[in-house]
């Protein structure tokens, strides 16, 4: 039985990579912070499996701002693949907390990589690389030899995780690959994410809980893709003989503004009726548009996306309006 280790395993990428792991038969231990409350509603359907299928799912209190910490789990667990998707991973927040994004994101990486380089075990890394490395960078479609010209600290965090995480694999012949991933969506988003935050709002204007939705810049294109598939993406670079650097994308590209017309449309409503364009929630620097090229996943990984950007908006617009129906239900309920 293989053991895998994931950072931010509470996280959208870190349940759906828990979930495929633990279908693969393998051994999972997580890393989650310790807090007042708990934040395992992604995974607490899992908890049922670990006594009713035997699931050997395990969860280790652990940050990545502590290097001891994530050296003892390291040692305990020698895990034979580790996979590292924890960060701060909201970029309009990295501007208001640029010290912590950048010690989380970046150093967490680097932090993770020395515990491997000391401890000696035989483990493959994955680290969870990013498309706002690219930033506003002049080529489109981005492949794995686009230049970088991250435009945010959590970009600029991505960068420096991402060539630590290659330095380590040439200095020291750690397997480590870096995923470098596009925008990947889910009823699992957080609600913060525009994605989500737009089905969210539209299926409770839709139950009459709420009128308005407040947005920053429509105009942004992205390269929207369905994070379970991108989950078995990181997976088959692991599987490599050798490890290398992906583009995992969908090659198609839409705006904040499409994703909104999607959504209401699909509910039979006017996103124009509801949308208020809210200065704070425009980005220092923005990031105007990324598609990814993933060619070279094809080739090697035999990967490729299979959910067109229509259908994940209304997997998203489906399960967020049970949520609101429920949340009518048991509001009408109390009242």
């Amino acid at each position: 039985m293989k053991k895998a280790l994931i950072t931010g395993v509470t996280g959208q990428d870190g349940s759906y990579m828990a979930e495929f792991l633990l279908k693969k038969g393998y051994e999972v231990h997580g890393i989650i912070r310790r807090t007042s409350t708990f934040n395992t509603s992604r995974i607490i359907h899992l908890y049922k499996d670990i006594h009713e299928k035997d699931v050997k799912l395990f969860l280790h209190y652990g940050d990545l701002a502590d290097a001891s910490v994530l050296n003892q789990v390291i040692k305990k667990i020698k895990p034979d693949e580790i996979y590292n998707l924890g960060s701060q991973s909201h970029v309009r927040v990295s501007f208001d907390i640029p010290e912590y994004t950048a010690d989380i994101t970046a150093l967490g990486t680097l932090r993770l990589l020395d515990a491997i380089r000391e401890s000696g075990i035989d483990t493959k890394f994955y680290q969870a690389s990013s498309s706002e490395m690219f930033g506003n960078t002049a080529e489109v479609p981005q492949k794995e030899t686009t230049p970088f010209v991250p435009c945010s600290p959590y970009g600029y965090s991505k960068v420096f995780a991402f060539w630590a995480t290659v330095n380590y694999r040439k200095s020291y012949n750690i397997f480590a690959c870096n995923g470098i991933l596009f925008n990947h969506e889910s009823p699992r988003r957080g609600e913060t994410f525009v994605s989500r935050k737009i089905t969210r709002a539209a299926t409770r204007i839709k139950m009459g809980l709420q009128k308005k939705i407040y947005l920053g810049n429509l105009e942004a294109k992205r390269d929207w893709g369905y994070a379970p598939e991108f989950v078995e993406a990181m997976w088959l670079m692991m599987q490599q003989k050798k490890p290398d650097d992906f583009v995992i994308a969908t090659g198609e590209m839409n705006s904040v503004k499409e994703f909104l017309e999607e959504a209401f449309s699909y509910l039979g409503l006017d996103w124009e009726e509801h949308v208020e364009i809210d200065p704070r929630y425009f980005r220092p620097a923005e990031v105007e548009q990324l598609k990814g090229d993933y060619s070279k996943a094809k080739q090697i990984l035999g990967w490729k996306p299979k959910t067109k950007f229509k259908e994940l908006v209304r997997i998203m617009v489906d399960s967020d309006m049970e949520l609101a129906k429920n949340e009518k239900y048991l509001k009408e309920k109390n009242q």
